[in-house]
């Protein structure tokens, strides 16, 4: 894809330039009389430059490919084109970004699927205090296994984290090649825990407050 995107461009560079020699304009003469006018275009272009220079770089570098599923500004995309200037992509929700090439070259960006067709995700679950820590543990961890996504013998770890303000913390970890949809398969899986939960009689604890109302006024209390 990006040799072929490379040597389109090349070409239509080469076929400009014999188009404007064929019908006898002189470049040299043109870039030598317009020199304060580019030098003013390229400082209003300098961002488009930007542009055009990071796509270059995408498509030589080779280091994000069509079909990658990338993090940028905390939106999840997959990119369906990489242009000269701008590259194609589509969120979870099927709408159509287009990302200027610099974004990508210049900010942090994860790529979901640039090492491994697995990505390790978490699900994060609270129970009630006195709850019995090895029963979670096993449910969480059969929760996952019984999801077809996880079926494939991908490693499943549960840990306990901490003990929170008002729950016993714990995390699931799992492996998916569903990296694109993933949200859908967590929510499943957490659907499946909470059947799990329901079924052992395991509850998750709502977060609880106190209020202490206090009074100044002491003929108030008198009366009382």
């Amino acid at each position: 894809y990006s040799l072929f995107q490379i040597i389109k461009y090349v070409i239509w560079v080469l076929t400009i330039l014999i188009i404007l020699d064929t019908i006898g304009l002189k470049l040299n003469a043109l870039l030598a009389g317009s020199a304060a006018l580019l030098v003013g275009v390229g400082l209003g272009l300098q961002n488009t430059f930007n542009d055009f220079v990071s796509g270059i770089i995408l498509l030589f570098e080779g280091s994000i490919k069509v079909g990658d599923i990338l993090e940028v500004d905390n939106d999840v995309v997959k990119i369906q084109r990489i242009g000269l200037r701008t590259s194609e992509a589509v969120n979870r929700d099927d709408i159509v970004t287009i990302l200027p090439n610099s974004l990508i070259t210049t900010n942090k960006v994860t790529n979901w699927s640039h090492q491994s067709k697995k990505t390790r995700f978490r699900i994060s679950v609270g129970v009630a205090y006195g709850s019995d820590v090895d029963l979670v543990l096993e449910i969480l961890k059969q929760s996952a296994m019984e999801h077809p996504e996880i079926k494939d013998g991908s490693p499943v770890n549960v840990r306990f984290l901490h003990f929170g303000g008002s729950s016993l913390d714990f995390e699931l970890l799992f492996f998916s090649k569903n990296i694109f949809r993933i949200e859908n398969v967590k929510s499943e899986i957490r659907i499946i825990i909470n059947r799990k939960f329901i079924e052992n009689k395991i509850t998750i604890p709502f977060t609880q407050m106190d209020l202490h109302l206090k009074s100044n006024n002491t003929n108030l209390l008198k009366d009382e």
